[in-house]
């Protein structure tokens, strides 16, 4: 089994059903060989070219290359860094959405480690594939070890624009670590509205989860407002460890809105309370 397979498998077992969103998007994994819907002379591996120029299937049909096109990280200069100097996949999430409008496609490439950063590198890409297949923007989303994009990935924030909302993660054998951040598209570009930290411990008195599940609210604005909700819940097990008792059974859930601000002309949140919970959270890593 490849690596890159089991990176992906991973993620799949750990993927949080949280959607209440009906008109969410499902994230599709194609084989990269075959075509686009509705482009037959169009496949997933031409579109993936234009990310890294040289990928080509080996004899087992895993697919290879070497550097991607450069490009910036969606949180900023200081996150992220290098890509491997060999790339490789069996496959991408791929994802439609609506951005100002239009007709999008977005891929989801996790390459694997960076050989300068504890993060991984994954890219996420734009297309317009309404013509002929262009490449629109292209960005590092990777902020741990293994990413990819949720499902359903799309939360619609107006009648013609859609959020994205990718994952990154890492785990050992009782904690589980999770980077989740929320993006838009202006202008055919990716734009980071937040990122939102999640914590999970399995230990022997207890399990303790954190699942986001996010809503859109339409407030008058441009861009509907988000709501992201955390559900922080504790399930006693059956066992004490250094003589402590399992916890009683709780959960509580902690929210916070992002509403559009148009003079500043992004995303701006009315609570710090997601901050506080991963400030209690580093306190227990």
């Amino acid at each position: 089994m490849t690596f890159s397979l089991v990176r992906f498998l991973f993620a799949c077992l750990l993927l949080p059903c949280l959607w209440t969103t009906a008109s969410a998007e499902a994230v599709s994994s194609p084989e990269l060989g075959s075509a686009v819907s509705g482009h037959g002379d169009v496949t997933y591996l031409d579109l993936a070219r234009m990310v890294i120029p040289d990928l080509a299937a080996d004899k087992d049909g895993f697919y290879r290359g070497s550097m991607p096109i450069e490009m910036r990280h969606i949180a900023g200069p200081d996150y992220g860094g290098s890509p491997p100097a060999v790339s490789g996949l069996s496959n991408a999430g791929v994802l439609g959405i609506k951005a100002g409008g239009k007709e999008r496609l977005t891929m989801l490439f996790d390459l694997g480690d960076s050989p300068d950063s504890a993060e991984g590198y994954a890219v996420l890409a734009l297309y317009d594939v309404t013509g002929k297949p262009a490449l629109l923007d292209a960005v590092n989303v990777a902020v741990d070890r293994i990413t990819y994009l949720r499902d359903p990935g799309t939360l619609p924030i107006g009648p013609g624009d859609d959020a994205i909302i990718s994952m990154s993660m890492h785990f050992n054998s009782s904690q589980g670590y999770g980077i989740t951040p929320l993006i838009m598209v202006r202008n055919d570009r990716f734009e980071l509205i937040d990122m939102i930290y999640t914590f999970d411990e399995n230990l022997c008195t207890h399990r303790r989860t954190q699942n986001a599940a996010f809503q859109a609210v339409a407030d008058g604005q441009p861009y509907a407002a988000i709501k992201v909700t955390v559900t922080d819940a504790a399930l006693p097990g059956e066992e004490s460890c250094d003589g402590q008792p399992p916890p009683e059974a709780s959960s509580r859930d902690i929210s916070v809105t992002y509403h559009w601000d148009k003079n500043a002309s992004h995303y701006v949140k009315h609570s710090d309370a997601l901050d506080r919970l991963a400030d209690e959270n580093a306190k227990r890593f």
